[in-house]
């Protein structure tokens, strides 16, 4: 397993992140990312887990849960 991060720093580059993420990957995305009009549905529709960066608990509950299923399911 392993863990990569991307610091987009504009729309389109998720386009290229799509490219160089291996197949069975979970991704994890700020829950702002969400509104962000089409890029937002497209996240959603994806299947990205979005993460609620002002709620701590609830970020830790989603990523542990994340990271439960991820293990049962043997994804990265």
């Amino acid at each position: 397993p392993f863990v990569i991060v991307c610091n987009h720093q504009a729309s389109l580059d998720l386009m290229g992140m799509v490219e160089v993420i291996p197949e069975r990957c979970v991704p994890i995305a700020k829950r702002e990312l969400l509104y962000l009009g089409t890029v937002g549905w497209a996240c959603w529709l994806s299947g990205i887990i979005f993460i609620d960066r002002h709620h701590r608990a609830a970020a830790i509950e989603v990523i542990s849960h994340t990271a439960r299923t991820m293990w049962r399911e043997n994804v990265r």
